[in-house]
């Protein structure tokens, strides 16, 4: 089984199911694999948790 790993900032229910099934179309589309054999996976990481360029995105997005 396939599995698809994506790690984001926090989002609603209905944004994960949006993300869910479109990254699982489109993988199936260009892989020729059902859908079903697919597994998504979304890490939500407070922006607190992440950095980019030496300071947290939390204070980068003020």
């Amino acid at each position: 089984m396939p599995v698809i790993q994506i790690d984001a900032g926090p989002m609603s229910k209905e944004k994960k199911a949006e993300l869910i099934k479109n990254l699982t179309d489109a993988a199936s589309s260009t892989l020729n694999i059902p859908p079903q054999a697919f597994i998504v996976i979304i890490r939500e990481n407070s922006l607190d948790n992440v950095g980019s360029g030496g300071k947290p995105l939390a204070e980068i997005n003020k």
